[in-house]
């Protein structure tokens, strides 16, 4: 992969983390920066799905189902790890006692 292709694929990771993140409905107990991240997975693995099921996705212009393909998958990928890190802050934090 290139130069340009990696920094293609972080800006597309941002805007498809962004739209999964605005997309799930409810609040995301979860920082941008792992948005980020999550939409840059998703990002991946959506084009690999895409490829998988005959979705071109080398095309001139803007390959608006590998995006949309890309965008189901971060709202997953979004809701997984914003239940994953809920269930472990909700596991440390639990309960708070007051001290006397």
């Amino acid at each position: 992969m290139t130069v340009t292709g990696i920094i293609s694929a972080i800006l597309i990771g941002i805007v498809v983390g962004a739209l999964g993140r605005l997309l799930l409905p409810g609040k995301q107990n979860i920082g941008i920066l792992i948005t980020i991240a999550v939409g840059i997975v998703s990002a991946l693995i959506g084009t690999a799905i895409a490829r998988a099921i005959g979705i071109p996705t080398a095309t001139s212009g803007i390959d608006w189902m590998e995006l949309l393909v890309q965008v189901v998958v971060a709202v997953i990928g979004v809701a997984l790890v914003a239940a994953l890190m809920g269930r472990r802050r909700g596991a440390v934090g639990g309960r708070r006692t007051m001290m006397r």
